[in-house]
């Protein structure tokens, strides 16, 4: 009988989000978990060194490894740490996953519904390269808010090029920065916070990007739009619908 293997992502987010699913993956039975901390990183490492050696892959959630500027990808100093704990199991991030499944959910979306001709609001670009080429390359009106959300500047680029050059500058900088000055953590995943942030979202026909950043900052009122994202719980889809959010 073919061994179970065991991974276990290890979130800087909420615990009211965690889950665990039992799956066969080329016949091989698999568990897969995921556990909050609340944003407590020093918790996040005494789970990383307590799974050490006792599963068979450890994830790290809530935050990604590397930020990514074009070609170039720069550590995330607090992640890095993070992953470190562990010396014996393997320890991965969702950046490729991100990269290419991304990629192919977008085509899909331009396919079905049409992307071209719609004012589109990517929420981070340096945080989904993939998904921002891929809209970028329907030819779309673009707004990227990695500057609006990163450092709080009310500051939207809207070319990649221009997204790409700005980030080989701050990228450095703001990946040694701690992660909760850059991404919701802990309750923040689970509050809104309806400020000057909304009227980019008011103003797109199509929002893309983390849902964590669309719970946070997104305008009560989301009727006809299209959002592409990732993560959602049912109450989070309820939440969704409740704002009137078309597709």
């Amino acid at each position: 009988m073919t061994r179970r293997r065991h991974a276990v992502s290890v979130s800087l987010g909420s615990p009211t989000r965690d889950s665990h699913i039992e799956t066969e993956l080329l016949g091989v039975p698999v568990l897969l978990e995921r556990r909050g901390v609340g944003g407590d990183v020093a918790a996040a490492k005494r789970m990383v060194r307590e799974l050490d050696g006792e599963v068979d892959a450890i994830g790290i959630g809530g935050t990604d490894l590397w930020v990514s500027a074009g070609s170039r990808r720069y550590p995330l100093r607090q992640a890095q740490e993070i992953a470190r704990c562990a010396t014996r199991t393997p320890v991965v991030g969702g950046e490729g996953l991100k990269d290419t499944l991304e990629r192919i959910v977008v085509d899909r979306v331009d396919r079905d519904l049409g992307l071209a001709d719609r004012r589109i609001f990517v929420l981070s670009g340096v945080d989904r390269p993939g998904m921002a080429e891929a809209l970028a390359a329907t030819g779309s009106a673009l707004v990227f808010g990695d500057i609006i959300f990163a450092l709080g500047v009310p500051w939207a680029i809207r070319r990649l090029r221009t997204l790409w050059r700005v980030a080989a500058i701050i990228a450095p900088i703001v990946a040694q920065l701690p992660m909760a000055w850059l991404y919701p953590t802990g309750s923040k995943q689970e509050s809104s916070e309806e400020g000057w942030r909304a009227r980019y979202f008011a103003e797109a026909d199509v929002i893309a990007g983390d849902f964590l950043f669309v719970k946070r900052y997104a305008p009560n009122d989301l009727r006809g739009k299209l959002l592409i994202t990732n993560t959602t719980t049912p109450s989070d889809l309820t939440w969704l619908r409740e704002r009137g959010l078309a597709t």
